[in-house]
């Protein structure tokens, strides 16, 4: 258990409710215990599947409705099987996230990576940031793997690491896969558990049914059998090997020689070198500094920046936390880490909830105007860029759709959204490229997903650039990579084709190479002239998982470059678009949280949860149910524009101009001749999220919010056009169709485990 105690008032509140909320019978669990270093077992009982009862059943988990509830978010997670804590008692099995489902699910791993490599020697990565409990979870991972004769390779002393590390050691040495602890830049207490396979990219929904099923075997076992016993390895077991780890300086030098081949370049290093100011880090829970200080001195380039909160915390600074509800009531509030989430204030006033705890008015008082500040998440894979710049500037702001905040009477804080933020790195690499003769080498292509910034297919088609577009995840944006390189390896010589999701055929060119992939939530990633070899000879065009470090190297020097030129970011972006003649400069994104995820009484959670999820789930298919119906031919785009004239005029929409309405793999998007809307129900929680991009901000914005907060109901003319049949199994039909995309031209080559030459 966690001690209940903390320097941080906040903090102790969240602990004083947790604690106070928890019942005894889960506080006296002694289901496994940790401390003791040596080997031992932890028998899962009939009784444990069960609820618990008083006095029919004291032993019981509930763990049939844990693992129900796994099971659902398995076949939809985005990233990673996600979900709540008990921060106090892990083993408190009421909570998505526990040690007993974290022992379940890496045995049923190892069960499964066992069965498939029977005999060989199977080696995966592990590692965490610095959430609460991530360092049990992984003692845990290493020693449920050891106990089945997995090798894991752990950082020395079981310290943090990036996630994107972890996935480039699983695809740079060859290994079968890795397991990461992180819930990325969601509230402090949640966590999940990110699954890597053998290419470094997170398990598709069908590698992860293969697991969930062999959890559903042991159950299975238990109840017809009564137990199961669970073998847990010595923490000294030699199968825990933290010096290959150790050895290779946790991956960093291997993966700097990689960021040479990349974006940093000479090129690129030259120009941050010749910075003459500073650019700030601002360090999120504090786990991102242990690595990304390494890369930056190994790059000779660690002067040109200062960094906000190095220490780890896994409360993270106080960051995003709040004694009082959007709906200002007194209680424990976390708006998570994701600097660029935007709410409303009781008067409506729209602020950044997150940034407004970084207090910059304080911190960046005595930096010079134009100082830039790179905010990054817990596990380092997503970037927030902001600037400051002088107050004279807002009316230019307002017209570019750039947000910001008052810093002081003089001072504004500029915050980018990673549509435009990502916009100007693409572009600012491209012209890099172009000075060193590199661009005609190779055809360019980008992938994106659907719910990103309608100015990267305008940019990306003013510069020849060939766009795949995915559904949301970076698990799709590595899918896509993965078929292109199926496609290299087998016909070098030949055009690669592949198909968005859309269900257009994208031709990306002979030997193409990837410029870029990216999401709107601030994750992405930049590929490499050659070809990047493992050490054991398979090839990619780019790495599996996003990464800040890459976005931090490109942003440095891109804004190296602005202080030559005199310039600042947003006119830069503004540049950007006139250069480039981009029309749908704006973007959006509204989140709808259908209940308080940090309430620590687990029953009104559950409850919340389940009331939320439903109305997530009624929002989404009002609008799936019009895009299946219209692409089975059952419903025609008149029809559909009469439904949703008919229930929104009143709101001041109208859907006349709309052009198609397509399911795209996990949302619904609706194509108007000036801009999109996609709405989409969350992978990993009670909320839906509507996205907009167009010409008009205060448009998209209107639109995206009144579809989003939609309850659902279907309306008379809804019931009249989409028949009943064909709503009630619009998801059903949906998976199907996302399972077909996924499956095309999908890249399953059988991983051959190597001679390891460690």
């Amino acid at each position: 258990m966690l001690e209940l105690k903390s320097k941080n008032v906040l903090e102790n509140e969240l602990f004083k409710s947790v604690y106070d909320k928890t019942p005894d019978y889960v506080k006296d669990l002694d289901l496994m215990n940790f401390d003791n270093k040596g080997e031992f077992s932890f028998v899962l009982k009939r009784e444990h599947l069960k609820p618990y009862d008083k006095d029919l059943n004291p032993e019981g988990l509930n763990l049939e409705e844990w693992f129900a509830n796994y099971a659902k978010e398995a076949k939809v997670s985005t990233a990673g099987i996600r979900g709540p804590q008990n921060i106090l008692f892990p083993q408190d099995t009421r909570f998505p996230i526990n040690l007993v489902g974290i022992v379940l699910a890496t045995l049923a791993k190892a069960l499964v990576a066992n069965e498939k490599y029977n005999g060989k020697r199977i080696v995966k990565v592990a590692g965490c940031e610095v959430r609460y409990n991530s360092k049990l979870f992984l003692d845990a991972i290493a020693r449920i793997q050891a106990s089945h004769g997995i090798e894991t390779l752990v950082p020395y002393g079981k310290k943090t690491i990036p996630i994107w590390l972890a996935s480039f050691l699983a695809f740079k040495l060859d290994l079968l896969g890795g397991e990461y602890i992180t819930s990325s830049h969601g509230i402090s207490v949640k966590n999940a558990t990110k699954d890597l396979n053998c290419q470094g990219s997170q398990y598709l929904p069908e590698e992860s049914m293969e697991f969930v099923n062999k959890i559903r075997e042991i159950f299975d076992y238990v109840n017809e059998n009564g137990s199961y016993e669970i073998k847990i390895a010595a923490e000294d077991n030699p199968l825990i090997n933290d010096s290959v780890m150790k050895s290779l300086d946790d991956g960093v030098d291997l993966y700097v020689e990689y960021l040479k081949s990349g974006v940093a370049k000479d090129i690129n290093l030259e120009l941050i070198k010749s910075f003459k100011s500073k650019i700030a880090i601002e360090n999120v829970g504090g786990s991102a500094y242990r690595t990304l200080s390494r890369v930056l001195k190994k790059l000779g380039i660690e002067d040109k920046f200062v960094w906000f909160n190095t220490e780890e915390d896994p409360f993270f600074h106080s960051i995003g936390k709040y004694d009082v509800t959007p709906k200002g009531e007194k209680a424990f509030y976390d708006y998570s880490v994701d600097a660029t989430v935007l709410a409303k204030k009781p008067d409506g006033t729209k602020f950044f909830p997150v940034i407004d705890t970084l207090h910059y008015d304080e911190k960046l008082k005595n930096y010079p105007c134009g100082t830039v500040v790179l905010i990054t998440d817990p596990d380092h894979d997503r970037l927030t860029i902001t600037q400051t710049e002088n107050a004279q500037r807002i009316p230019e702001l307002k017209k570019l759709g750039v947000d910001y905040i008052e810093l002081g009477e003089d001072v504004v804080l500029t915050v980018f959204t990673a549509n435009q933020a990502f916009l100007m790195l693409m572009d600012f690499w491209a012209k890099q490229l172009k000075s060193q003769n590199l661009w005609n080498n190779h055809p360019r292509f980008m992938i994106k997903t659907t719910a990103s910034a309608l100015s990267w297919d305008e940019w990306a088609a003013n510069n020849g650039v060939k766009v795949v577009n995915v559904p949301v995840g970076f698990k799709e944006i590595a899918n896509i990579m993965k078929k292109v390189e199926l496609k290299l390896k087998k016909s070098p010589d030949s055009e690669v084709v592949v198909d968005d999701v859309f269900g257009n055929p994208v031709n990306l060119g002979v030997n193409p190479r990837l410029l870029f992939g990216g999401e709107e939530s601030g994750g992405m990633i930049m590929g490499t002239e050659e070809l990047i070899r493992s050490q054991h000879g398979r090839f990619a065009v780019a790495m599996r998982e996003k990464s800040a470090t890459e976005a931090i190297i490109v942003a440095s020097a891109l804004s190296a470059k602005l202080e030559q030129d005199g310039k600042t970011l947003s006119q830069y972006l503004y540049q950007v678009f006139e250069d480039n003649k981009i029309i749908g400069r704006f973007d959006t994104r509204v989140d709808i949280a259908y209940y308080n995820e940090s309430e620590p009484d687990i029953n009104r959670l559950k409850a919340a949860k389940i009331e939320g999820e439903a109305m997530r789930t009624k929002n989404d298919m009002f609008y799936l149910s019009m895009a299946i119906a219209k692409r089975k031919g059952l419903v025609s785009l008149d029809e559909i524009k009469s439904i949703l004239n008919d229930k929104f005029s009143p709101d001041g929409l109208t859907f006349d101009n709309l052009r198609s309405i397509k399911f795209v793999g996990d949302g619904t998007y609706l194509d108007f001749d000036n801009k999109y809307i996609e709405i989409r129900p969350s992978g990993t929680d009670a909320k839906t999220k509507a996205y907009g991009g167009g010409l008009d901000k205060d448009e998209i914005e209107k639109y995206a919010s009144v579809l989003g907060n939609y309850s659902g109901e279907r309306t008379e003319l809804h019931k009249k056009y989409i028949p009943q049949e064909a709503y009630d199994m619009c998801k059903t039909d949906a998976m199907e169709y996302y399972l077909k995309f996924v499956e095309k031209d999908a890249n399953n080559e059988v991983f051959e485990i190597p001679q390891y030459n460690f």
